[in-house]
């Protein structure tokens, strides 16, 4: 009886307290679950001064629910990226890695070009045809067992660090360099254990829920196919805003960090595979509130509506998780802006 007493007290104990979220702030919060124009919001968490702040799901969500990223992952692989950078075994600024390239114009690509999403590659994220898409056939049809090759082969259509173009199939080809460093020569069943290894040890302490899905080849789908717990997402945002340490433990350095949330040089939107709260959006290409600030808020931004918010000089992660399709966004980042804001 005393162990089952313990047990229960030690669960509510583990409950966040909603105590200091302020009442502006909690009504907007709530609103993501009770405004039909907001979309389906499954998983909204809230940490401030590294804090549990506000936690709620929808029916037939729970704390323990795993939620796809989709390309919230491609922050996930950015990290990874992170560390093997500050050990030294990938440079930013040197040549990437990649053999299909080693004769041709398309060796001057860097790590910090893909990394910023203009390496100059005709790839197609989405289009009016989406059987055509280059994302749909690297994750779902024809060239999914070898999604990196297919996307590596792709040509030059202008020249590197000129032109933003968002692509998945960039990350794709990040992901396999890190197959390719982490486990050289190896077969795909070595890759794909050796790219493991290194989640888990980066990551395992931080997002103990996360499960990441790989290709035939053994390499990540790091660009879209990543699965967490709305808790493990906000402790992955929490991560960051502490400059890259979680449970004391150093998982990526100041620098990474300082690297991710840096304006790229073709979109003031975007930095290492983050989002940024800056810049003028275009239409295509908003992902935040920046008209609404804060202009220090940066995020990894996911398909249907996946954020993590990080915002520093509020000391502050947001998560929502949901399904609301890209087109009807809009009143999401308006309210999402609005809840970072009613915030101290």
């Amino acid at each position: 009886m005393w162990r089952m007493l313990l047990i229960l007290l030690a669960g509510l104990a583990a409950q966040p307290s909603l105590a200091q979220l302020n009442p502006d702030a909690k009504q907007v919060a709530d609103r993501f679950f009770t405004d039909p124009r907001l979309g389906e919001t499954r998983a909204m968490v809230i940490l401030q001064n590294g804090v549990p702040v506000y936690e709620r799901y929808a029916p037939g969500f729970a704390a323990s629910t795993r939620l796809i990223g989709w390309s919230m992952s491609k922050s996930v692989t950015a990290t990874l990226v992170g560390a093997l950078v500050d050990s030294g075994r990938l440079r930013l600024d040197a040549r990437a890695p990649v053999a299909e390239w080693a004769q041709d114009k398309r060796s001057a690509i860097t790590l910090r070009q893909l990394l910023n999403m203009s390496s100059g590659l005709a790839h197609q994220e989405a289009s009016a045809r989406p059987e055509d898409d280059h994302t749909v056939r690297i994750l779902f049809t024809d060239r999914a067992a070898d999604a990196a090759g297919f996307s590596a082969r792709m040509p030059l259509e202008a020249t590197p660090g000129s032109r933003f173009e968002y692509s998945t199939a960039t990350t794709k080809i990040i992901s396999r360099m890190i197959g390719d460093t982490v486990a050289p020569g190896g077969s795909a069943d070595k890759r794909r254990a050796a790219t493991w290894a290194l989640l888990r040890n980066r990551l395992g302490g931080v997002m103990p829920s996360l499960v990441c899905e790989f290709d035939a080849s053994g390499t990540l789908l790091g660009g879209s196919l990543c699965h967490a717990t709305a808790r493990d997402w906000a402790a992955f945002g929490q991560m960051y805003l502490g400059g890259g340490i979680a449970g004391g433990k150093r998982i990526v350095s100041p620098l990474w960090v300082e690297f991710v949330r840096t304006q790229a040089p073709t979109n003031p939107q975007y930095g290492g595979h983050f989002w940024l709260n800056r810049g003028k959006p275009t239409e295509d290409e908003v992902a935040l509130f920046p008209s609404q600030g804060p202009a220090d808020a940066y995020a990894a931004v996911g398909h249907l509506g996946q954020y993590v918010i990080v915002v520093p000089s509020k000391d502050l992660v947001v998560v929502r998780l949901g399904r609301t399709w890209d087109p009807e966004l809009a009143p999401v980042r308006v309210a999402l802006g609005r809840l970072v804001n009613s915030l101290p």
